[in-house]
């Protein structure tokens, strides 16, 4: 059995992905965080629709220790599923590594202290840290890395599509192509939001950022040469698969040793 705490439970995924763990018979909810949450809104009928809420994972000391810390036998497993905001990194890191528990981060937009964070908490336990946690991004991660290879002085172009509530921009999708490409160019720099009088440099990355109505995620990479393209493009239909990928990956990531790992793991594996 995997004891699940979810941090970022009041958010749209934090809800799909609580509903996902439910109907799993491997898996059970230890544990609900959200930074939205109001003691004073405890009584609410929708608060009395979930299981006790905390603010802070921080917070989590009787009853989350007696749940995920408490393991009955070898086949127990306790993980920390994060679908919250970065602001939140330094705590979640925090209190995974003083309590051993594997930690997977599928919130995007941190800075490059908190990344650094990331990676050295990775000494300590097993961290599964993607911009994206869907494996068909993973899949055309992989496509961009062969194409970038088979054309090396091809012009990269990402054009990434959101909903208008997403609030980081490029998309960590979009950071995670780009890092897919110099994968197999090393010399490509990003530029993102082109502008000004400039033009367009051999060695860069163009990731542009469109924000409009309710789309979910549209992700394409474009690799030009003079004479020909190839246009290769991921889009999500459903925010359940990004619940689905996260459940994915806790299973794997529960018998892992301390480490960083990303979906390239688990397409590996």
């Amino acid at each position: 059995m995997i004891n699940v705490i979810i941090n970022g439970a009041l958010g749209h995924m934090g809800r799909i992905l609580k509903s996902k763990i439910e109907e799993q018979e491997d898996m059970r909810i230890a544990a609900l965080v959200d930074a939205a949450f109001d003691n004073e809104d405890k009584n609410s009928s929708e608060y009395c629709s979930l299981m006790e809420l905390h603010e802070s994972i921080s917070d989590l000391t009787n009853h989350a220790d007696t749940d995920v810390n408490n393991i009955d036998s070898q086949s127990t497993y306790n993980v920390i599923i994060d679908f919250s905001n970065a602001a939140g990194t330094a705590d979640l890191i925090n209190y995974a590594t003083d309590r051993k528990i594997p930690l997977l981060i599928a919130t995007t937009g941190q800075n490059d202290d908190q990344r650094r964070m990331i990676s050295e908490a990775a000494e300590i336990i097993p961290i599964f840290y993607s911009g994206n946690m869907s494996l068909g991004v993973a899949l055309l991660a992989d496509l961009v890395r062969q194409a970038v290879a088979a054309f090396p002085t091809a012009n990269v172009e990402i054009i990434e599509t959101h909903h208008v509530r997403k609030v980081d921009a490029p998309s960590g999708t979009a950071i995670l192509l780009a890092n897919a490409a110099k994968e197999s160019r090393p010399e490509l720099l990003e530029n993102v939001g082109r502008s000004g009088m400039c033009k367009r440099e051999q060695n860069e990355i163009g990731i542009s950022s469109v924000r409009r109505g309710n789309i979910v995620g549209i992700h394409e990479v474009i690799i030009s040469t003079d004479t020909q393209s190839i246009t290769l493009k991921h889009e999500a239909h459903d925010r359940g698969l990004f619940a689905d990928g996260a459940i994915d990956a806790a299973r794997f990531l529960v018998t892992q040793s301390p480490g960083l790992y990303d979906m390239k793991s688990i397409i590996g594996k």
